[in-house]
């Protein structure tokens, strides 16, 4: 149970689970937190939308986060030919994964970032750009890393709910990846209103 009573998701008779259940208590919060989401995950970028999902799900499961390693890991996998075998071994162990060295020097950097920012070094950068990492790569892993960190907190911290199910996050993750993040919260918040 939510440590703050968290408006009904219609469709499920219980509060809308993880993030959802805080965006549509308060809306006007929502936008500009989607917005960056979708910029950092969604926009234009040399790394693709799987790989930076990879990064936000990576920092979650750091974070022991459910809801947002659950759902973001599914959106991994569904723009990743849905290998959810891959996103389960980013989660676990990234440095073995079967991903570019570039991402697990990307990977690395974002683990530092969920620790705390001062640990990220300057061998660390120097190792992603000898890979190939890009300045604004760099700059957006460090932004989705400590984005997620306080959306870990946000989810976790107002105690939301978290469905075990792997079939609603994949659900969830085919109408994101179709529409964005901003219009599936949007959604949300307009089927609470009917």
């Amino acid at each position: 149970m939510a440590h703050i009573q968290l408006p009904i998701a219609p469709e499920l008779g219980r509060e809308f689970p993880g993030i959802l259940g805080p965006m549509t208590f308060r809306p006007e919060t929502a936008a500009p937190l989607n917005e960056l989401v979708n910029v950092l995950l969604r926009g234009e970028s040399t790394l693709s939308r799987g790989e930076r999902e990879l990064i936000a799900t990576h920092v979650s499961w750091r974070n022991d986060c459910l809801f947002c390693q659950s759902i973001h890991g599914a959106l991994a996998a569904a723009q990743l030919g849905h290998d959810e075998a891959l996103v389960q071994k980013v989660k676990t162990d990234w440095a073995d994964a079967n991903i570019s060295p570039k991402l697990k020097a990307l990977l690395n950097i974002a683990g530092k970032v969920q620790l705390g920012g001062k640990h990220v070094t300057a061998e660390d950068i120097a190792a992603a750009r000898d890979l190939g990492a890009t300045d604004l790569e760099i700059h957006d892993t460090v932004l989705i890393a400590a984005v997620f960190c306080l959306c870990n907190r946000y989810v976790d911290g107002l105690g939301t709910w978290a469905p075990q199910d792997p079939g609603i996050y994949r659900e969830r993750a085919a109408k994101v990846v179709e529409h964005g993040y901003t219009a599936v919260t949007e959604t949300a918040i307009a089927s609470m209103q009917d």
